[in-house]
Formats: structure tokens, C-alpha cells, sequence
């Protein structure tokens, strides 16, 4: 249960001030030696605050084990469209649920208990986010470019060092859109190297403990796994890092019975971010003890062997972009 840290990171995030110094310094507040970090990275249309946070395990790498590292992102436009609309809006769940999973982490840390993988955390704030136009509802932009927040949250240039992720989850609004009409949360089928696998097996047993009800899960399109930017309609951004790494890729969406836009204010359901959160803590769990596999290996080799590489899609493709900024 995270209900606590996601009401008290909610006070810190629903600011025109909010900032990735205030998230450290909350995360700080809740274990002073936790290694986070925040820095600013700029884009076309202004800036946002990168925070990173690692959280070592009792067998990780971070550590000199072996046990596997998982990385948990939070995907947004932004906290706020303002002056557009004034307050935290709808789109800002993802970075607030990853940030509470943060403290929890930390917090459980703290008090001696420890995953026994390295759990690497990822998200960015930004309170004055624009909006841009999309079907069926209006999206939060960004002011800065996807594929860039892509590369510092899957570690950037550390990408292959202490940040480096073997699984990643990412928590998203996915709430604008008419093929989700249930409230809640909703996993992906596995992405990986530009291949849409099947549903793990694993993540939809502990999304049933999390919930107590049966498992939701989503459709992908071919398109939803390619780069933003390509003038090919996208879900959203939920698997935008999986064009960004060759580790497995599992969108966990924050869903509404409606289409819910994501600068719309008021539209935070904080129990719904609970049981994202709760599952995802539960996933980092399972997957650092060596319990829960994200896909079938042998499967995935015995496709590429028939079928060769799709990572392809992981790229912008033969044609030039129509929208670099995206």
C-alpha cells in the first residue's frame, strides 16, 4: 500500500512551483542516505527536471551481486498545463506513482527491508507543460523532445553501467482513448527489441494479488512500439522506452470507464495509483528474486530464428521524420 506517499508527493507535485528538487528532497526526508538525483533537461519548447533514483538491493549490482535490476519509469507531458489549466492535472499520475513507489522503496529500505535487486526509478517535473491536439480527447505535450527523455530514463550515458535496467515497467495515464473502459490500471503484452510478445504469465498473477480481481490488459499496435515523430498515430507514450533499450518493456496504464483528457484537472484517482504502484512494488519484488519473468526466452529466440530482428521498429524508420520535436 502506497496511499500514504502518494497523498503527501501529491502536496509537493500539485504546485506551479513544483520542481525535481522538491521530489529529492521529500525522497531525502524519507531516507537521507538515498542515491536520487535531479538535473534539468532542455527542449524545443522550454525545460523539465529529470529526477533519478536508485535504490540498491541486497544482491544487485549495485552491491556486487548478480540478481537482476528493473527499472521503474513514470511517463508524462507534465504536472500542469498552466497557465492553461491550473492545478496537477491528469497526465501527471505516472510521475506521481513512480515517485511514491520511490519513497515506499526507500522507506522499506530504511527500516530493513531490502529487494534483493537494484531497483532504478525514473520520471521528470514539469508544472507548465503545453497541451497538444489528439483523438479522441487533447493530450499534455512536452517541452522537451521524447526521444530524449527516452535516453536519460533509460540511464543515458550510464545506460550500460549502475542504470542499466535487465526489465522495465512503465506506469502512464492512458485515459484518452475509447478501447479502455475500465478503472483501474491494465498491463501490456511484453515488448522487446521491436517484437510485441505475449502477456506475462507472471506480471498478470501478482496484477491479480495487487487488485483481487481479474487481470486487465491492453492491445498494442505495431505503431505504438515505434518512435514519436513518425506522423503514425500512437495509443500515447506508454512504450516509448522500449524504443530506447533491448531489455523487455511492460506498460502499466492508469485507466477511466471514460475518455479522461490528460490536461484535465480534478481527474486523480488516488486508489487506482495505489494499485499501479502496489503491483509494481510487487513486480520489483518478484523480479530481483529471480520469480517473475517478463517472457519466454526460449520463444523469443525461436521467433528472431524464424523471423530474424524486428528491432527496426525501434527506429525512425527509411522515411525522415515528420515531427522531430515530438
Amino acid at each position: 500500500m502506497i496511499l500514504k506517499q502518494l497523498i503527501d508527493l501529491y502536496d509537493v507535485l500539485d504546485s506551479p512551483a513544483a520542481s525535481g528538487e522538491a521530489a529529492v528532497a521529500f525522497l531525502r526526508g524519507v531516507n537521507p542516505t538515498c542515491d536520487a538525483e535531479t538535473y534539468v533537461l532542455e527542449g524545443p519548447k522550454g525545460s523539465t527536471d529529470m529526477v533519478r533514483v536508485r535504490i540498491p538491493g541486497a544482491h544487485g549490482r549495485s552491491t556486487g551481486g548478480d540478481a537482476p535490476t528493473i527499472a521503474l519509469l513514470g511517463r508524462l507531458g507534465g504536472l500542469g498545463a498552466r497557465p492553461e489549466r491550473i492545478g496537477f492535472v491528469s497526465d501527471g499520475d505516472g510521475a506521481l506513482t513512480v515517485l511514491a513507489c520511490a519513497a515506499k522503496l526507500l522507506s522499506m529500505h530504511a527500516r530493513g527491508d531490502v529487494l534483493a535487486g537494484d531497483v532504478v526509478l525514473s520520471t521528470h517535473v514539469c508544472p507548465h507543460a503545453p497541451t497538444s491536439p489528439h483523438e479522441p480527447v487533447p493530450f499534455m505535450g512536452s517541452p522537451v523532445a521524447t526521444a530524449d527523455v527516452n535516453r536519460e530514463e533509460m540511464g543515458g550515458a550510464e545506460a550500460q553501467g549502475p542504470w542499466a535496467a535487465d526489465a522495465v515497467l512503465v506506469v502512464d495515464t492512458t485515459k484518452g482513448n475509447r478501447i479502455m473502459n475500465e478503472r483501474g490500471f491494465m498491463i501490456s503484452p511484453t515488448v522487446l527489441q521491436g517484437c510485441i510478445l505475449r502477456v506475462s504469465d507472471d506480471l498478470v498473477g501478482l496484477a491479480e494479488i495487487a487488485t483481487g480481481r481479474p487481470t486487465r490488459t491492453f492491445p498494442l499496435s505495431m505503431a505504438d512500439i515505434t518512435p514519436y515523430g513518425n506522423g503514425l498515430y500512437h495509443l500515447n507514450s506508454i512504450l516509448q522506452p522500449a524504443t530506447a533499450t533491448a531489455a523487455p518493456v511492460v506498460g502499466v496504464a492508469i485507466t477511466t470507464q471514460t475518455a479522461v483528457p490528460g490536461c484535465a484537472t480534478g481527474a486523480t484517482h488516488v486508489t487506482d495509483l495505489d494499485e499501479a504502484g502496489s503491483f509494481m512494488i510487487e513486480a520489483a519484488k518478484a523480479f530481483g528474486e529471480g520469480t517473475c519473468s517478463f517472457y519466454d526466452t526460449e520463444e523469443f529466440d525461436r521467433f528472431q530464428a524464424r523471423y530474424g530482428s524486428f528491432a527496426h521498429l525501434q527506429t525512425m524508420g527509411a522515411l525522415p521524420a515528420e515531427n522531430p520535436e515530438a
